[in-house]
């Protein structure tokens, strides 16, 4: 069997993103199947931590057993999981209104809040969830606005403002969080990366162990393992170039390679 890799031998923990790193384009990046099998035949506790929150982490873990790629729930970091690891900390009951997919709901239930969509006391929520989904309404954006501005809160899951659709850019949950923004003068906290919360979830189900984080952008990866107190690296199979890794600083990525398997195989 092909060894590790001295840089991933030093690591107990390797927090992986999806897109762009261990699948490109819906499909297993070249040798990622591989490079998973190597780390976990080597004793490395895995997590996928990922910016996509269209998927509950069951679907995730579907998608990715159809591309031969192993995974299991616990090992799926979704920006909805780290909502509900953030809100479970909050008082039982606390009334949420969400603009989001069904798997987000489920999340903030799933925290032990009330979700208030579609009652009379929506607008009275004490948080307003935000995650960008396709059937998305002036009514939510109403009752979201009015919720924000008789002092609720307001989590969100990312801030980019595009993502890629098969027939083109679509907006995305950034788009939507800047229009409340804008109406409200409240600013959202986001709980995907690159805020550190995602790691923590991560490191919350791995335990204690040293932990290199291997993603493919400087903005949510690196700045997001940075932001954690956490290594990382950089594979170039998705959105950075190797003159974009190498001339990145405070955070310098500790490592850069073509793909995952060529940084666990060195």
């Amino acid at each position: 069997m092909t060894a590790l890799s001295p840089l991933l031998r030093a690591y107990d923990h390797v927090l992986l993103d999806l897109d762009g790193c261990v699948t490109v384009a819906g499909r297993p990046a070249p040798g990622a199947a591989e490079a998973l099998s190597l780390l976990r035949a080597a004793g490395k506790r895995l997590a996928f931590v990922t910016n996509d929150s269209d998927l509950a982490p069951e679907e995730h873990v579907r998608r990715m057993w159809s591309m031969g790629l192993q995974a299991s729930l616990a090992e799926i970091v979704t920006p909805g999981c780290a909502l509900q690891f953030e809100l479970a900390g909050r008082e039982p009951g606390t009334p949420v209104f969400v603009i989001g997919p069904p798997a987000v709901v489920r999340h903030v239930a799933d925290a032990g809040m009330r979700v208030v969509n579609g009652t009379v006391r929506a607008a009275g929520a004490r948080i307003v969830v935000v995650v960008c989904h396709e059937r998305l309404s002036y009514g939510e954006l109403t009752i979201a606005v009015r919720a924000l501005l008789d002092g609720a809160e307001m989590l969100a899951a990312v801030r980019d403002g595009l993502y890629s659709g098969p027939d083109g850019p679509l907006p995305a949950t950034g788009a939507i969080v800047a229009a409340l923004e804008y109406a409200t003068g409240r600013r959202a906290r986001i709980v995907g990366k690159p805020d550190a919360l995602p790691y923590r979830v991560a490191l919350d189900r791995l335990g204690p162990g040293r932990a290199l984080v291997v993603g493919d952008r400087l903005d949510a990866d690196l700045a997001g393992a940075a932001a954690a107190g956490l290594d990382g690296a950089i594979v170039l199979s998705g959105q950075t170039t190797r003159e974009q890794a190498q001339s990145a600083r405070d955070p310098a990525p500790v490592a850069v390679a073509e793909t995952l398997h060529e940084l666990v195989t060195g």
